[in-house]
């Protein structure tokens, strides 16, 4: 973008006394803050907007969604921010719309013979990748949502809004029974295992449990159990304001009607199938299951994640499910929990070992229910930056100089909306 949004700029002003304790965080934040929008979005001249992620050329829907969340409570009183998220919405039903299978699109479609992964799917020129998540479906429809309930704006929720929600509700209910009914399969050759399915791309054998299945995480690696509860979890949290959409908006009681019901069915198998009675811990969410008594226990640095559980909105962070899953998670037991001589944090088996990430130590923040653990987690932040003055996707637990990705405009969203959260709402 060529200028900043005015209520951009005066937060960064008021950053300037705000933060004025702590010059470290006061450079990390105006760095971080403004980032998404001077380095990786370009508005359209349909009134569009898009947003890739940085050091990759594509628009992820995830990360699209995530790079612009600190800027929602700015919404309201800000036109050109407005134009900037709703543009990224309508961006999103258009990229749906093409392939929901889809998790990253390119700016203009390409020839097929130039696509950047050549897989072994359904291929189109607008798809930079075909890796299914089924984050990539929520993140656009929680986007919309709040950007609703913070401006008051309804535009957004047109009859193609309407199409792609119900689109993404019956690829949900093909995938409840993933082989007997999707037409979705995945493989590529020549990479490590880990971006590929097994079993012909198809995925491991899941059992039917009302959960919607998943071939890969928001990590883009693929899933070990067909079931990521998480993504699930984020899922009925979706679910449950199409329900609303479709009451208050479109007055649409069928419409509201199959929500609910989808929602129902996918809660009752997170509760069913998704909780583990740890001999430690107690009763804890899996990360992954495939509804045949086999549990993945973990979790990875990426969002959605069992600790942003109640960043989610799927329940609150006192919940004693949650709190026993958090204990659980941020110790050792956890396989991709590091510690080491610089910080300790959740990583991902995405990076190299003992790379804990950025991304992970703000959502333990935002998280955190004492303000003593927040502050602890925003000096960790501060002090592993690489003194680059951004943040980065994991840096090793010893050594902060050594980190993969510089320019990662996700993390610099979600560090600056624990900046902000915690210095400009809690205050």
């Amino acid at each position: 973008m060529e200028r900043l949004p005015q209520a951009v700029l005066r937060v960064m002003e008021e950053a300037n006394t705000k933060l004025s304790d702590n010059p470290k965080l006061k450079q990390l934040f105006l760095n971080c803050f403004p980032n998404t929008l001077q380095t990786t979005t370009k508005l359209h001249d349909d009134d569009t907007s898009y947003v890739f992620t940085g050091d990759i050329p594509a628009m992820w829907l995830r990360d699209s969604s995530a790079q612009v969340r600190q800027y929602l409570p700015l919404a309201k009183e800000d036109a050109d921010i407005r134009r900037i998220i709703a543009g990224l919405v309508r961006k999103q039903m258009k990229y749906i719309q093409i392939d929901p299978y889809a998790n990253a699109f390119n700016e203009t479609p390409v020839a097929l013979d130039e696509i950047h992964h050549r897989d072994n799917t359904e291929l189109n020129g607008w798809v930079w990748e075909r890796k299914y998540e089924i984050d990539s479906l929520c993140y656009p429809i929680q986007l919309a949502y709040l950007y609703w309930k913070t401006t008051g704006d309804t535009s957004l929720f047109t009859g193609e809004f309407k199409t792609v929600a119900t689109i993404i509700m019956n690829l949900w209910t093909t995938e409840q029974r993933h082989f007997e009914q999707s037409p979705y399969r995945f493989s590529r050759m020549d990479c490590r295992k880990t971006d590929t399915l097994k079993n012909n791309g198809m995925g491991m054998p899941v059992n039917y449990t009302g959960m919607t299945w998943s071939a890969f995480r928001p990590s883009d690696d693929a899933c070990t159990f067909g079931y990521l509860i998480p993504a699930n979890m984020f899922a009925v949290v979706v679910l449950r304001y199409l329900e609303e959409i479709a009451t208050e908006i479109y007055e649409d009681g069928p419409f509201a009607d199959k929500a609910r019901r989808l929602k129902d069915e996918i809660e009752e198998g997170i509760q069913t199938y998704g909780i583990f009675h740890h001999p430690k811990y107690g009763k804890i969410y899996a990360y992954e299951t495939d509804g045949f008594g086999n549990y993945n226990l973990m979790d990875d640095a990426n969002v959605p994640s069992l600790l942003a559980i109640p960043y989610l909105g799927y329940t609150t962070a006192d919940d004693p499910i949650y709190q026993n899953t958090r204990r659980f998670i941020l110790s050792e037991d956890n396989p991709y929990y590091f510690s080491g001589e610089q910080a300790q944090g959740i990583g991902s088996p995405h990076t190299p070992d003992r790379h804990i990430w950025h991304i992970a130590l703000s959502m333990q923040g935002l998280t955190a229910d004492k303000q003593d653990e927040v502050q602890k987690l925003i000096k960790l932040l501060t002090t592993t930056d690489a003194d680059t003055g951004y943040m980065h996707e994991g840096f090793h637990a010893d050594d902060a100089k050594v980190f993969t990705r510089e320019w990662f405009a996700w993390s610099n969203s979600l560090f600056s909306e624990l900046i902000y959260r915690t210095y400009w709402l809690n205050n």
